[in-house]
């Protein structure tokens, strides 16, 4: 049997404002996931998307950043690799599809949007309770009645690592 090359990967999808607590644990998800070997796939574009990937980098992980626009971001981006798909939101379909499985912290309709695409295409939601937000629902009020893929609420780093080793993305 082969050995696995590539690593799993993790998109954290939504949005938080600098000192809630949402913002917070966004960083400490993506130090989590550079410590746990994971590559975070992140546009960015939110404050606590922007500071999951810096948190990652910090760490010394992968960050794959998916940008909106055609052109490459400043040269301080928080990324190991930037995509810029040229795409406007329809690159929330890329966002939805490059994880192996979806964080989800705060949000708003730009972030409802990656999480239905992301649940049409059964990939596991890890939303963040307890902070306030729309993620702070999504356990109880899913996209849909399909039962696509598995909702996995989290409000500590421990229980994050324990959502995702329950996954297998993790050993």
């Amino acid at each position: 049997m082969t050995a696995p090359i590539r690593r799993p990967q993790v998109c954290i999808l939504g949005s938080a404002e600098p000192g809630s607590a949402a913002y917070e644990r966004a960083g400490e998800a993506g130090a989590l996931l550079a410590k746990l070997g994971v590559t975070v796939v992140s546009g960015c574009g939110s404050p606590a998307t922007r500071f999951a990937a810096e948190r990652a980098i910090e760490a010394g992980g992968l960050v794959v950043s998916i940008v909106p626009p055609d052109q490459m971001p400043p040269a301080d981006w928080p990324a190991t690799v930037v995509v810029p798909c040229g795409m406007g939101d329809a690159r929330n379909l890329l966002m939805a599809l490059s994880g192996d499985a979806c964080i989800v912290i705060g949000g708003r309709a730009g972030t409802i949007s990656e999480v239905c695409l992301a649940w049409l295409h059964k990939r596991p939601l890890l939303p963040l309770v307890g902070c306030g937000g729309w993620s702070n629902e999504l356990p109880s009020n899913p996209p849909d009645e399909r039962e696509n893929s598995p909702i996995l609420p989290w409000g500590s780093t421990a229980a994050l690592e324990d959502q995702l080793r329950g996954l297998g993305l993790v050993r």
